[in-house]
C-alpha cells in the first residue's frame, strides 16, 4: 500500500504524523512510504532520516494522493483537492466538527478520527489524547515556571530562605497529573481538585493535596464519577461550592493550572475574574482548555496577557512546543492503530464490528457515520 506523509499546513502546527522509526517498520511491512519533503523539520527530523529509513521524498501532491494519508489534523479544503476519493485518512480529524466531516465525506475519503478511541484497556497504545495530553500537561508547568518570577523550589540561601511556589491544578487527567508530577520534581507545594473522586488516590501518590469538595446528593455523586474516563458536567449547585472552596486556594496559589475539558462541549469556567483580582500579584495562570473557550474567562487565544497583576497564558496546543516527542509518541499511536485496519499481507482490512474501528470511522464511500 502505498502510504502518504504530507507536512502540516496548520498555524502553529509542528508536529507530524511519521518519524524514522516509524517509517522504518511500515516499510518493513512492505508498504511504500511517501513523506514530503520538509514534513518534519519542525520536529527535528530531516528528509535525509527519513529517506535513510526507507521512505521515498516528494511533493505535497505526491503524499496526498496516496492510498492512504497520515495526519496530525484534519486536511484543509485545499489538501482534499490532492487526495483520491476512496482513499483512507487517518487522524485527530475533530470528530465534533459536523461541517468538516461532511467535507472529508463529500471528497469521498474513509476517514478516522483517532481521538474519538473509546477509552479501554485494548486502545491505551493508540490513545492520542493520552499522549499528546501528558506531554502538554509537562509543557505547561514548564511555561509557568519560565513566566513566574520566582524559585519554584524553597531554597536556604546565605541570603536568606526562599519559600516554594504553591500550584494548584485544576482538573487531574492525564495533562493534570504530569503537570503534578513535574511541578513536584521542581520542588513546588502543590494542590489538585477534580470533580471525579477516584483521583485522590492517584493525586496523593504523586505528593499533592487534593481538595474535597462535599457531594450533598446522591445526584451529584453520580455525575462525578464521569463517563468513558472523561469528567461530566457538575449541577451548578456543587460548581457553586467548588468556586468558593476554588477561590480561597487560589488567593494562595503563586502558580494555577486549568486542565477540565469536556468533549464536545465548551470548557466549564474554573478562575473567575473576581478570583483573579484576588490573587496575588505575578501569578500565573495557565488555561490548557483555552482553545475550547477557557477554563477562565480572561484567557486569550494564543496570547499571554497580564490582567489584575496575574500572567495568563492562553497557548492553544502546547504539545507543538515539544514537537520531536510529541511527534513521536503520536506517530507511534498511528502505527498501533493500522495494524487493527490493515492484514498481515498489507492490505486493507476495515471491521466494522470491532469497537475501536466503529468509534473512530467518521465516513466513508462519502456517507457520514458518526453524527
Amino acid at each position: 500500500m502505498r502510504i502518504g506523509i504530507p507536512a502540516e499546513t496548520r498555524p502553529g502546527e509542528t508536529r507530524v504524523a511519521a518519524t524514522p522509526e516509524t517509517v522504518k517498520k511500515l516499510v518493513a511491512a512492505k508498504h511504500e512510504i511517501i513523506v514530503q519533503s520538509g514534513a518534519g523539520l519542525l520536529a527535528s527530523v530531516t528528509d535525509d532520516a527519513y529517506a535513510a529509513a526507507g521512505a521515498q521524498i516528494g511533493s505535497a501532491a505526491d503524499a496526498l494522493g496516496c492510498d492512504m494519508v497520515l495526519k496530525v489534523r484534519a486536511p484543509s479544503a485545499e489538501e482534499r483537492t490532492l487526495m483520491k476519493s476512496g482513499s483512507v485518512l487517518i487522524g485527530m480529524l475533530n470528530p465534533f466538527d459536523a461541517d468538516n466531516t461532511s467535507a472529508m465525506a463529500g471528497s469521498g475519503l474513509t476517514a478516522f478520527a483517532l481521538e474519538a478511541a473509546p477509552r479501554i484497556t485494548r486502545a491505551q497504545s493508540m490513545d492520542v489524547l493520552s499522549s499528546q495530553a501528558n506531554i502538554a500537561g509537562y509543557k505547561a508547568v514548564m511555561l509557568a515556571a519560565n513566566t513566574y518570577q520566582r524559585f519554584m523550589p524553597m531554597l536556604m540561601t546565605a541570603a536568606g530562605t526562599v519559600k516554594a511556589a504553591r500550584v494548584l491544578i485544576m482538573g487531574v487527567g492525564v495533562a493534570g497529573l504530569q503537570a503534578i508530577a513535574t511541578a513536584k520534581r521542581l520542588g513546588a507545594v502543590i494542590e489538585a481538585s477534580d470533580v471525579r473522586p477516584p483521583v485522590k488516590e492517584q493525586v496523593e501518590s504523586l505528593g499533592a493535596k487534593f481538595i474535597d469538595v462535599p457531594y450533598l446528593t446522591d445526584e451529584e455523586r453520580e455525575i462525578a464519577q464521569g463517563a468513558g474516563g472523561y469528567a461530566r458536567p457538575m449541577p451548578p449547585e456543587w460548581m457553586k461550592r467548588q468556586a468558593e472552596l476554588v477561590h480561597e486556594r487560589a488567593r494562595q496559589a503563586d502558580i494555577i493550572i486549568t486542565t477540565a475539558l469536556i468533549p464536545g462541549r465548551k470548557a466549564p469556567v474554573l478562575i473567575g475574574e473576581d478570583t483573579v483580582k484576588a490573587m496575588k500579584p505575578g501569578s500565573v495562570i495557565v488555561d490548557m482548555a483555552v482553545e475550547q473557550g477557557g477554563n477562565c474567562p480572561l484567557s486569550e487565544l494564543g496570547r499571554t496577557v497580564t490582567k489584575h497583576g496575574v500572567h495568563i497564558i492562553g497557548e492553544p496546543n502546547l504539545a507543538c512546543l515539544v514537537a520531536a516527542d510529541a511527534s513521536a509518541l503520536y506517530a507511534r499511536n498511528v502505527l498501533d492503530f493500522l495494524k487493527l485496519i490493515v492484514d498481515k499481507e498489507g492490505q486493507l482490512a476495515i471491521n466494522r464490528e470491532d469497537e475501536i474501528v466503529a468509534a473512530t470511522l467518521l465516513c466513508s464511500g462519502g456517507e457520514v457515520l458518526r453524527k
